[in-house]
């Protein structure tokens, strides 16, 4: 939660578009209880991450019908859009295909251009504050040291990651229409690296399986690889800032400088702390009651990971084709650098994590921890 205080001004009619997800309740929750906004949520089912006072409304985004009647009744001001199927945790695949990739594409692309063509016909819309992702310009092969936002999107074929492809081109998207054709609708997109946090069903869950299952002490790599992780709770405060920052923009008369500008731009977000990969990992793993000292830690080096890792894939496939918990892109997840500079998030939006990594590591896992529990007294009962 940010430490804040309201502003005083309302920020009117506040929409977010996949506001029961994971990011998206984060944004909600932080709306609802420090902002002054008349606030609604829409999402493909509105039955979890609720909260009072918000209004829920059940809205597949790729529908032009659907969300011109939900557009037409609530008539946003402000739309904050986080909606986006779940990806497979980065490292575990190469580039997806079949089913998962044409949901990519109809959700991360087609969703994101309906919402965009919606609300530029509706007018009224004033800010468009889009969840993209650092991954964009990473081509999930290669070290990225101290990267910014003047690094090139990244498509097919240097972009290993369908995921990652579609973010880019939803991006792409978003940012042309900042003020398109007289429109005075602002954009702007915010890319967050490798989020975590309470609400999390994609990377965190695989750190306390590993937990639980005692493998704490293996390591791949020499630990020499810093990375940068974002706490939910900090990307929602940086999305609200934007929103912000796109409402005082729309009411000037002018426009502002080009080393001011918000609208049309696009901004890397982290927790502001490169750590090293496995540092952040068995930060995770105290926190969750671990006592593993590195003089236990067996190291496997990236080459000997890959060998290995190479024979699981094959000996899986033979098996009917699942993807293993060790990957060769795994291993070079584990082994690579990827860090960001976010001094343009805190020049242009004035960001600045809330919460410091140890805090939000702490209440990651306590939330965990307690899910985990209510789980295994459903099962007794």
């Amino acid at each position: 939660m940010t430490s804040e205080k309201a502003p005083t001004k309302s920020l009117g009619n506040v929409l977010v578009v996949g506001g029961c997800g994971f990011l998206g309740h984060h944004i909600v929750r932080q709306l609802s209880e420090t902002y002054s906004c008349n606030l609604s949520v829409l999402d493909l089912k509105t039955t979890r991450n609720r909260f009072p006072n918000v209004s829920y409304h059940d809205v597949d985004i790729t529908s032009s019908e659907a969300v011109t009647s939900a557009f037409k009744s609530l008539n946003p001001q402000v739309i904050i859009h986080t909606a986006s199927p779940a990806t497979v945790t980065e490292g575990s695949s190469s580039r997806e295909k079949g089913n998962a990739g044409k949901i990519f594409y109809k959700v991360n692309v087609e969703g994101t251009r309906n919402l965009l063509e919606q609300a530029t016909q509706l007018g009224g819309v004033k800010a468009f504050v889009y969840t993209s992702s650092a991954s964009i310009i990473h081509d999930h092969g290669s070290d990225l040291i101290n990267a910014d936002e003047r690094w090139p999107r990244l498509y097919a074929p240097t972009q290993k990651e369908y995921y990652s492809e579609t973010k880019a081109i939803a991006e792409e998207s978003v940012l042309a229409a900042n003020r398109k054709d007289g429109s005075d609708m602002l954009t702007c997109a915010l890319r967050p690296a490798l989020l975590y946090g309470e609400g999390d069903m994609q990377y965190f869950p695989n750190l306390m399986t590993a937990y639980a299952k005692g493998q704490t002490k293996f390591q791949l790599g020499e630990n020499d690889n810093l990375w940068n992780f974002t706490y939910a709770g900090n990307a929602a405060h940086a999305h609200i800032l934007a929103a912000i920052a796109l409402l005082q923009t729309h009411s000037l008369n002018t426009e502002p400088l080009d080393n001011e500008k918000v609208d049309g731009e696009a901004f890397i977000i982290t927790d502001g702390e490169p750590l090293y990969f496995w540092d952040f990992v068995r930060t995770v793993w105290r926190a969750a009651g671990d006592k593993t000292e590195l003089r236990q830690v067996w190291t496997l080096d990236r080459s000997t990971g890959l060998f290995i890792a190479t024979i699981i894939e094959w000996l899986f496939w033979f098996a009917g084709g699942r993807v293993p918990n060790l990957s060769r892109q795994k291993v070079n997840y584990s082994c690579m650098a990827r860090y960001f500079s976010i001094d343009k998030a805190k020049d242009r939006l004035g960001y600045k994590p809330q919460t410091d990594m140890k805090d939000a590591i702490e209440r990651s896992v306590q939330w965990f921890q307690e899910r985990q529990e209510v789980g295994a007294e459903k099962k007794d009962q």
